[in-house]
This record gives C-alpha cells, sequence and structure tokens, in this order.
C-alpha cells in the first residue's frame, strides 16, 4: 500500500476524556504503524462544545482540552502531528497551527471520524473525504429527518459504518439512501497488551445511560442503553457475582442500581485519562455490558470499540446480541446474550472456565479488530471503489 497523507478529524479537544480519546487513537496510532503520514484535526464547530471535566461544564473555551491534547499526544509520539481550529475566534492552535490549511491541501485521503466535524473549505481540498458513522440507526434516521445534516453528510464522498451487518437482509437499519460500507473499530494492540487474568475482579464496564433522545421511524422507536437495560437490574443479587459499573449521565436511576446490588463508580474519575480508563479495564474480570437498543432491534452488527479492548486486554466480554455473531466467532471469548437467563449462564460459562476465555479473547482481537487487518481493510476500500449511484443519481449503499 503506497503511503499516504491521512488527516483524522477527531474529538479530543472538545471531549478530553480516556476512553473518549483512545477512540481516536487507535485510529492515529495505527495508520502511523502502518506507514502512512498522519495529522489529526479538529475543529471546535460553531456551538459551545468544548467540555471541562475538571468544572463539568461545556463553553467555548478550548484551555484544557488543549493542555489535555498536548499532553496525550506527546505520550502517544504524535506530539508535532495535531491542530485544533477555534471557529469562535477563528484562530488555530496546536504545533501545526501555522500549516493546518497547507497539511489539508495536500492531503489524500480524511476521516471523519464519528461525522463530529464540519467540513470547512481547506477540507473540501481533499480528494477523498469519508464520513465514519459510529452510531448506526441514529446517524441513518437523523440523515432523513435532519436536511442540514444530510447536506453536511454530502460533503464527504464515501460512507463507512460500524453497522457490519449493514446491506444484510436480516440487518433492519433504515436505508437512507446513501452507500455505506461496513467497517469495524480498530484496535491499536500494541497500545492495548495482553495482562494476567483477575479471577477475583469483577464484572465491569463504562456507559452511558442516555446520550440523547430516542428516535422513531416509521413507526418504530429506536432506543438507547436505558431502554436495554430493564431486564437485567436484578443481575447482581441473582447471579451471586459482583458487578460494577461507571455509569454517566443525570437521567441514571443509580439509587435503584445500587438497591439492586450494581456497584457504581464515577464515569470522569475512571476515564479522566487514557491511562485510568485502561487501568480500569485490565483490573476487570470481565465485561458485561448491554447495548443501545436500536442497535439491538436492527440486528445491526455493531460491536463496541470499549468491548474490543477488554479482549485485547485478555478479558472475555458478555454483551447484548445487536447481529455480531453473524461475522464473529463467539461462545468462547465473547459470550453474546439477549435474556436474563442467557445472561445469567453466560456469568457461569465464563466463570468455570475463565483462563480459556480469557486466551480467546485475545485471540479474537487479534484476529479481528487488529488495526492493522482493519485500517487496511478500510483504505483499500475508500480509495479504490467509488460511490454507486441508483438511477436517479442518488448514492445507494452496498449490498454484498
Amino acid at each position: 500500500m503506497s503511503r499516504l497523507r491521512i488527516i483524522v478529524l477527531g474529538y479530543i479537544v472538545r471531549g478530553p476524556l480516556g476512553g473518549r480519546c483512545w477512540a481516536d487513537l487507535h485510529y492515529l496510532l495505527g495508520l502511523s504503524k502502518l506507514g502512512h503520514d498522519v495529522f489529526f484535526l479538529e475543529d471546535s464547530d460553531n456551538y459551545p462544545s468544548c467540555y471541562d471535566p475538571s468544572r463539568d461544564v461545556f463553553g467555548t473555551d478550548p484551555t484544557y482540552g488543549l493542555k489535555f491534547a498536548e499532553a496525550i499526544f506527546k505520550r502517544f509520539g504524535m506530539e508535532k502531528r495535531w491542530a485544533y481550529y477555534d471557529a469562535h475566534t477563528s484562530v488555530w492552535y496546536g504545533p501545526c497551527e501555522d500549516k493546518g490549511i497547507h497539511i489539508c491541501r495536500t492531503s489524500d485521503l480524511l476521516l471523519n471520524v464519528g461525522g463530529v466535524n464540519p467540513i470547512r473549505p481547506w477540507l473540501m481540498q481533499i480528494p477523498i473525504r469519508v464520513f465514519m458513522d459510529k452510531d448506526p440507526v441514529f446517524t441513518q434516521i437523523r440523515l432523513m429527518k435532519n436536511p442540514a445534516m444530510r447536506d453536511f453528510a454530502f460533503q464527504h464522498t464515501n460512507f463507512v459504518s460500524l453497522a457490519q451487518n449493514m446491506g444484510l437482509d436480516q440487518c433492519t437499519v433504515p436505508n437512507d439512501g446513501i452507500y455505506w460500507k461496513a467497517s469495524r473499530h480498530p484496535i491499536f494492540l500494541e497500545g492495548w497488551p495482553l495482562v494476567t487474568p483477575n479471577k477475583k475482579g469483577r464484572f465491569t464496564t463504562v456507559m452511558q445511560w442516555d446520550s440523547y433522545p430516542k428516535q422513531e421511524y416509521r413507526g418504530t422507536i429506536y432506543g438507547l442503553k436505558s431502554d436495554s437495560f430493564g431486564d437485567y437490574f436484578k443481575l447482581p443479587n441473582e447471579s451471586g457475582s459482583i458487578f460494577e459499573i461507571a455509569v454517566g449521565s443525570p437521567s441514571a436511576p443509580k439509587h435503584l442500581l445500587r438497591s439492586h446490588g450494581w456497584k457504581l463508580r464515577d464515569p470522569i474519575k475512571i476515564t479522566r485519562f487514557p491511562w485510568s480508563y485502561q487501568s480500569f479495564i485490565q483490573k476487570s474480570k470481565a465485561e458485561f455490558s448491554v447495548a443501545k437498543h436500536g442497535y439491538v432491534i436492527s440486528n445491526s452488527g455493531w460491536f463496541s470499540e470499549r468491548s474490543a479492548s477488554y479482549l485485547a486486554s485478555g478479558r472475555p466480554v458478555l454483551v447484548q446480541e445487536t447481529g455480531f455473531s453473524n461475522w464473529l466467532d463467539s461462545g468462547i471469548g465473547v459470550i453474546p446474550f439477549n435474556s436474563f437467563d442467557t445472561a445469567v449462564a453466560g456469568i457461569e460459562e465464563i466463570k468455570s472456565r475463565y483462563e480459556i476465555h480469557c486466551r480467546a479473547a485475545r485471540e479474537i482481537a487479534v484476529e479481528y479488530f487488529d488495526s492493522k487487518k482493519v485500517l487496511e481493510s478500510l483504505i483499500e476500500q475508500v480509495m479504490q471503489q467509488s460511490p454507486q449511484l441508483s438511477p436517479n443519481g442518488v448514492r445507494t449503499w452496498c449490498s454484498d
């Protein structure tokens, strides 16, 4: 594969938290390891989007996020390869502040991870601009309901979704008329080493109870994790295992969760830095997590980057089925559940053959989520294949 100049648009300055940061780092470090000339750019957008976890507030001041980004990129060897554009003041920050526009002018490929950055005029000069959909179902519904968002989406040339089952008959992600190729989240395995099994650890996860309002399309309601969790409140008390979750959002019913035996942790403290987030995962016994209701009922095939990070650490995952068993080997290392009884059975299975599941977890991470494999495939798809057009000239999603 020829060396490309690639810009990754992400959400590190505005979202300066460890788990959020790792989601972008996997792309940056993975692409750099492949030998590409990689830069990270971020845009403030035009609304108060900068989060300051030290004060738990959103605003337009990027001071906290800029210091966070500087420390993170220095630690991971990318201290000279990033810039931040503040649209509120029309000022560039970071080591590439004086050459950000030139970098765009000379780049081959743009990855807008999560589609959370606006496409400014200087980005339109990049020939291949990829919208990376990390929130399938909800993204497609928004694109159909919101003309401004659809106009924004079509400033990109290619569309990639983490709905691995996209285009298959069993997948009911609403068809928005866009040509989506399927991918999965990369894991930079050198940054997530295998660690010694912790049989005395806890079943853990990091989650948002509610991130935004649920969506409705053609009479079907697509809910969030709060809509998936109801059947599993009694799991700790009835399974006899210890469950610990770092749960965010003001709507989370923390008193009710505690009454059913859930141990709760402060998600801001857990995810304050990439290494604190990673340590929380590595000290766990395994992961237990529900998925967003919308991912589940659409049979999207979505699989969490967080769960893949547990796997890379040698931690088995007990996760709600979203259709991922269609493409990922499950049963050892990855245990899917779709009911209270299958969740309880999965707990007992992990406890009874723990070391076997730990070994399988790492093997699955290497086979399915290694950033080298995932990103090579992604680049091949977007660089060699043009979007297909339907007879009326509208981009259509892939059916292969």
